[in-house]
């Protein structure tokens, strides 16, 4: 996989608002210092997210469907392929084998990454949900299956990018949310800032709150923007 990737397109910010309004106000106020963006559930469930995805595209903007498609194999596999055509670069998917292969095989134009384990789940969740082995272990196998089975990359923590790239290689994605300073009280719990992430091995990180929140966004968006130039300088 050919990876020239722009030092600005590494930055995705999360557009986790409840309007396609909201949304373009943020987009347009970050103007050309985020070049990438990623449009999740909350959007979806708006009614607004394909006319948002429009005008990301039209706008020339990179667009990441963040949407962890879940469901029955040959469900997933029609629903990834409704994306072709629409100027989206990643759509996310979730689930087993079978549901990645499904998404793999219909992928057309769109590049898919396989969730691992969310940023928000720890070795407690896991107990909770089932899962008998260690986040970092999970992370590693599921990433594997992912790359194996035809997905592009995969979401996964800053902690763990550099144990997939020691055992995995470089062929593959890795994008990387739950980039916080070192001080951190929200949902998030396996968090890195964004040099960490970088330099464990992930090729783009995904920025919402610390951007949305900030006093002065585009301030966010440019000092986040001058570590990632710095990292890869």
């Amino acid at each position: 996989m050919s990876k020239n990737i722009e030092n600005r397109d590494r930055l995705i910010v999360a557009l986790d608002v409840p309007t396609s309004k909201q949304a373009i106000e943020l987009v347009d106020l970050l103007g050309e210092r985020v070049s990438f963006y990623k449009i999740g559930l909350e959007l979806f469930m708006s009614g607004e997210y394909f006319e948002l995805l429009d005008q990301l595209s039209a706008r020339g903007k990179k667009i990441f469907v963040d949407l962890k498609f879940f469901d029955v194999p040959a469900t997933v596999g029609r629903a990834v392929a409704q994306l072709n055509g629409k100027g989206v670069t990643f759509a996310t998917v979730h689930g087993n084998d079978s549901i990645m292969r499904a998404a793999a095989d219909n992928k057309g134009d769109v590049q898919i990454l396989a969730v691992t384990v969310l940023t928000s789940l720890d070795r407690g969740d896991l107990d909770d949900l089932g899962f008998k082995c260690d986040v970092a272990e999970l992370v590693l196998s599921r990433a594997r299956r992912a790359v194996e089975l035809g997905c592009d990359g995969v979401v996964a923590s800053g902690q763990e990018a550099s144990a997939m790239r020691e055992k995995l290689g470089d062929s593959f994605m890795v994008v990387t949310p739950g980039i916080r300073p070192v001080d951190n009280d929200d949902d998030q719990k396996r968090v890195v800032t964004a040099e960490q992430a970088f330099t464990n091995g992930a090729d783009y990180i995904v920025v919402g709150r610390p951007i949305r929140d900030a006093q002065d966004p585009r301030a966010a968006a440019e000092a986040l923007q001058a570590e990632i130039n710095a990292v890869f300088s």
